[in-house]
């Protein structure tokens, strides 16, 4: 039986989920407005394995979100995995945050995901799915104008946006074959099949040098 401990921290939702052989057994999360990461990750962690009477030695993997998404954020995910990963000699698997965040949306709920993170001003990080979850285009940084998108738009019944920075978009889009999920937060309970099915091919990473997708190099402000 696979034991695998997800960990998701690209958002202000710190999300921590344990699984066996792929179905969701525990799950702690935070997602309040502001950035309860390094306060709470650890904490839910040691609750969730205490509650289920385990040890990290006894998990056959973790798997982290990678990105893009907060900067600190990612940090912290990662560097806890890694920490974790290293201590117990256990295998480290990385989930792209969005197509975590498109598992969210059923088959049935259009025929096209696009998966939007805030990045800021008019700016996301966006990546896009078919019906079925296959991402079809690389995950970019996108600055929103009212045409984003609309080789997408004009070629399909229907659109479907996730994400907290699909608000923002929905205000300047006019197309009528959309549906807006707003303040959709990436969790970790969506990282569980993503992280069975690379357990169960040994898609791994190295854990000495991993290191988060940030997409965009960082820029204080």
């Amino acid at each position: 039986m696979a034991k695998i401990l997800c960990l998701e921290t690209a958002t202000t939702n710190c999300s921590v989920a344990l699984a066996f052989d792929g179905k969701l057994i525990a799950v702690k999360e935070d997602n309040s407005k502001g950035y309860s990461h390094a306060e709470k990750l650890h904490l839910f962690i040691q609750d969730i394995l205490k509650e289920n009477q385990l040890k990290v030695e006894d998990l056959d993997a973790i798997a982290v979100s990678k990105g893009p998404g907060s900067y600190t954020g990612l940090r912290i995910g990662v560097s806890a995995a890694k920490g974790l990963c290293f201590a117990a000699d256990i295998p480290l698997i990385s989930i792209p945050t969005l197509t975590a965040l498109a598992k969210q949306i059923q088959p049935e709920q259009g025929d096209l995901i696009i998966s939007m993170l805030d990045a800021r001003r008019m700016e996301v990080y966006a990546a896009i799915f078919d019906a079925n979850w296959k991402q079809l285009d690389k995950t970019k940084a996108v600055v929103l104008t009212e045409n984003s998108f609309k080789e997408y738009l004009d070629n399909y019944n229907k659109v479907t946006f996730i994400g907290n920075g699909v608000a923002k978009f929905s205000e300047i889009c006019d197309a009528s074959n959309t549906e807006f999920i707003i303040e959709t937060l990436p969790s970790s309970k969506e990282m569980i099949a993503l992280a069975e099915a690379k357990y169960k091919i040994s898609d791994i990473e190295d854990v000495a040098y991993f290191e988060p997708y940030y997409l965009k190099d960082f820029v204080a402000g």
